[in-house]
């Protein structure tokens, strides 16, 4: 069985508009997830550095990030960054391009926990319905022509305000969706735009919203989380 989580971290800048890293490595450790997807993880001007600094990823020693960055001062690609837990072992690991009208892309890693491989795309989708589908679709190919198919999690922020159309839609062909509630806004939270989603091969067993004190006040996104097991 594994955890994984997803979290939109808002560049750290918290509900008080405060940016405060610390917070959000707080929140990760309140959840203990085997792999997290987080997306705003990079600032969006000038060299995209990452928001959690190196040192502080360090000195908590829980997790480590998936060498997705095509920025040497970058944690992710276009924001989007995967963090495993320091045990693991990174098989493998990519920056996938996505078609948009603004720079879009999602991050992919396979990794070995425990000795079992799986494969998780971290994703924050456009603002456009049009566009969102565009980019499910190239997702969902780009997985399907891998050279070898894993158990895959996807996870993100899909942006898609509807219940079950959209790129909602596409996905649910192939993935099926965690239970997880409504995670935006972090204060009040009433739209479930992040998402976590299980090819055949897991029994998704639980999942959910962590809306602790400190995940209220770091990020306008709660985090989201699922526990999974082989079918």
């Amino acid at each position: 069985m594994i955890k994984v989580a997803s979290y939109n971290i808002h560049k750290g800048i918290g509900s008080d508009r405060r940016r405060n890293p610390t917070r959000i490595l707080d929140v990760l450790a309140e959840i203990d997830a085997d792999v997290v997807a987080l997306q705003e993880a990079d600032r969006r001007f000038g060299e995209r550095a990452q928001v959690i600094d190196p040192h502080l990823l360090e000195e908590q020693g829980l997790w480590k990030a998936a060498p997705v960055g095509h920025r040497s001062a970058s944690m992710g690609w276009h924001g989007n960054a995967l963090l495993v837990r320091r045990a693991a072992t990174v098989l493998d690991c990519e920056a996938m391009h996505l078609p948009a009208l603004e720079p879009r892309g999602a991050a992919m890693v396979d990794v070995d926990i425990d000795g079992q491989p799986l494969r998780v795309v971290g994703m924050h989708l456009d603002l456009s319905g049009l566009w969102r589908r565009k980019q499910a679709r190239a997702i969902i190919s780009h997985i399907a022509t891998c050279s070898h198919s894993l158990p895959t999690v996807l996870m993100g922020d899909l942006n898609e305000w509807s219940v079950a159309s959209g790129c909602l839609r596409d996905f649910a062909r192939d993935y099926r969706f965690a239970p997880t509630g409504p995670s935006f806004h972090a204060r009040r939270p009433i739209a479930r735009l992040d998402r976590i989603m299980a090819s055949p091969a897991w029994r998704i067993v639980d999942g959910g919203v962590h809306s602790s004190a400190t995940a209220r006040r770091a990020s306008d996104h709660l985090p989201i989380w699922a526990t999974l097991e082989l079918a």
